[in-house]
């Protein structure tokens, strides 16, 4: 499998998402559940029976996320939004498009994403599809308001809404803008994870998509004891919190969090390990002080962080090359993307191990957890942060 090259203006941009390093294949399918603003949008990562010649799904699936990437980076949609389309409206993820469900009798361990402020369920796909090729299902949710873009289907012919993103309205603080919404995004979290207990007990849950996907083809084959909470950076904070509010969560992954939305009382509330994977350029030392106030309280909270990355190291802008394109993101650092990749997916690996059980080998990669390695330190190293 090669990845899609894209051509592009302002300096040759091409996107080449890796293929994932583990034993399965992987499937990509959209859900969307409900025709209100109180449905479900996700992207599913799954274990699938490889297919000569299988589709692959658009990395940016419309037009739209290109304006809402504009206007969330605060740029002019009039030229950003058509550069972005023409530098990666192209670009594939290497992964079979409604590609089939590949059963598996002990049940996949299940992980739900919270994406970060501005971003919308398809920009973490090399992650997502690195754990599903090591037997992870992995639902990457879209978030209304806090997404650059998103949309319903209203019940009457499917026709879609677009719900834009929401910036904190004047006069209003930020803290309690972005508190209220933590909650809404970890609430839906726990409706996510709801979604998969009613499809393992036979519920008929209709895919509003009316695609190729039909989400029953997951019953009996998702382990429900076996379930984590990931994101990144406002999706981190949400995984926190979603450990608070829903007990079926054994543990967090979290990537850069940006810990600024969670209320002080909730610390003391988390009752499951946290595994922090920070990179270099980002956390303020308040932030990290929030994180080690949870290490404290729980030895098995880990907390670690890249050297060479930046916050858009966890993304799949980080894969982007091309001048224009990084000046508009700032996504690069130092470090070689698909370095940081395997550094964060084998840390995520012997974290979920540990603590849902695994019967895997993954570790082997335990010592990233203690900050061990090549490009990896323990808690924090001393910078200013750009925050």
């Amino acid at each position: 499998l090669t990845p899609r090259l894209c051509g592009s203006m302002g300096g040759a941009a091409s996107l080449a998402l890796p293929v994932g390093k583990g034993p399965h294949g992987v499937g990509c399918a959209d859900a969307m559940v409900g025709h209100a603003r109180q449905g479900l949008f996700l992207r599913l990562f799954y274990p699938c029976v490889p297919r000569a010649g299988a589709e692959r799904p658009l990395w940016i699936p419309r037009y739209q996320y290109c304006g809402g990437l504009a206007d969330f980076t605060q740029r002019s949609r009039r030229w950003c939004a058509p550069l972005l389309s023409v530098a990666v409206g192209s670009c594939r993820v290497p992964v079979s498009w409604n590609g089939p469900f590949k059963p598996c009798s002990r049940g996949y361990p299940l992980i739900i994403f919270s994406h970060g402020l501005g971003a919308f369920r398809t920009l973490y796909s090399s992650v997502c599809s690195e754990l599903a090729s090591w037997g992870f299902v992995v639902a990457a949710l879209e978030h209304d308001h806090s997404a650059s873009a998103t949309y319903f289907c209203t019940a009457d012919a499917g026709r879609e809404e677009w719900i834009p993103y929401h910036p904190v309205p004047p006069g209003q603080k930020e803290f309690h803008f972005r508190n209220k919404q933590v909650h809404q995004r970890a609430e839906e979290c726990v409706r996510a994870l709801r979604l998969f207990e009613d499809v393992s007990s036979g519920k008929s849950v209709p895919n509003v998509l009316q695609q190729d996907f039909d989400l029953s083809e997951l019953k009996g084959s998702v382990d429900l004891t076996k379930v984590a909470v990931m994101g990144h950076s406002f999706g981190g904070a949400t995984a926190v919190l979603a450990l608070v509010k829903e007990p079926g969560f054994s543990c967090a992954v979290a990537l850069d969090a940006w810990m600024f939305p969670l209320e002080n009382a909730l610390y003391p509330e988390v009752p499951k390990p946290v595994l922090f994977i920070n990179t270099e350029k980002f956390q303020t030392p308040e932030s990290i002080a929030k994180m080690k106030r949870l290490s404290s309280r729980n030895s098995q909270t880990k907390i670690i962080t890249i050297l060479g990355s930046v916050h858009q190291s966890q993304t799949d802008f980080t894969f982007l090359t091309g001048k224009l394109i990084n000046r508009i993101f700032s996504m690069r650092g130092t470090l070689d993307p698909y370095k940081g990749l395997d550094i964060t997916s084998r840390a995520a690996l012997a974290f979920l191990q540990r603590h849902l059980n695994l019967e895997a080998e993954f570790h082997q990669w335990d010592n990233l957890l203690e900050g061990i390695g090549d490009s990896v330190v323990p808690e924090a190293p001393f910078c200013r942060s750009n925050l």
